[in-house]
């Protein structure tokens, strides 16, 4: 047998089928979530996985925005009942800064471990904003998406749908970096985006208005735009750290 009856005849190369589904989780009671809803303007990023033994455990997070904001945030994660110690491992005066964090396991309900329990495959390094966990899964049967949701929701969440896509259609890594990004804005956020961009705010010689984003989204001007600026924000900081790469 030559190699390439070896080939044609042992590799399939049909792709396997999984889907990637984004949610988005209000995980009310855990640190995380419950200090970034007091501080919406302030976004929490996982870059490490758990380090430790016993009931206690270490990460890394990330946390971006204004620095008397950040400040505030760790003062106010420090104060949860589950966590240890929390220290700045860069400059609070930075508008990213990175922090390590130890917590007592017993007093945290992990997400982690809901999926791990129910076998779903996860991506590591969810991200956190206004109160809202980012997670995105993997599903190799479609029903099995009901059952993670339904897990989650009878744990006290709120969990919403962001995307449910098949893998196979998810041809370039750039898409899944897109949907990285757009999964961190909040529905309110995306909404805002959707209607500039309908109404033609971005475009160089179009005529379309905040007033015109306000009427789409049946909000007032100020409303609109903090949504919108909070967006571009947030698309801004995704894209200066692609630029300095």
């Amino acid at each position: 047998m030559t190699g390439d009856d070896t080939s044609s005849e042992e590799l399939d190369e049909t792709p396997t089928q999984m889907r990637q589904a984004t949610l988005r989780v209000r995980h009310h009671g855990e640190p995380e979530s419950d200090v970034s809803a007091a501080f919406p303007r302030v976004t929490l990023r996982s870059v490490s996985s758990m380090t430790g033994s016993g009931s206690r455990r270490k990460r890394i997070i990330e946390l971006s925005g204004d620095p008397s904001r950040v400040a505030s945030f760790l003062e106010e994660f420090r104060r949860a009942d589950p966590i240890v110690s929390a220290e700045p491992l860069s400059p609070l005066s930075r508008n990213s800064v990175y922090v390590v964090f130890v917590y007592d396991v017993t007093a945290w309900d992990s997400i982690t471990e809901s999926l791990t329990e129910l076998g779903v495959h996860y991506k590591a390094g969810t991200t956190i904003n206004a109160g809202w966990e980012r997670w995105v899964v993997y599903l190799e049967d479609p029903e099995e998406l009901s059952r993670v949701m339904d897990h989650l929701r009878a744990g006290g969440n709120d969990v919403e749908l962001m995307s449910n896509v098949e893998m196979s259609e998810l041809s370039a890594p750039d898409q899944l970096h897109a949907d990285q990004i757009l999964g961190e804005l909040t529905t309110r956020q995306r909404d805002a985006l959707v209607a500039a961009i309908g109404v033609g705010y971005y475009e160089h010689d179009g005529d379309g208005a905040i007033t015109d984003v306000a009427d789409e989204l049946g909000v007032a001007e100020t409303t609109a735009w903090e949504h919108l600026s909070r967006a571009e924000g947030k698309l801004m900081r995704h894209i200066g750290r692609y630029l300095n790469r």
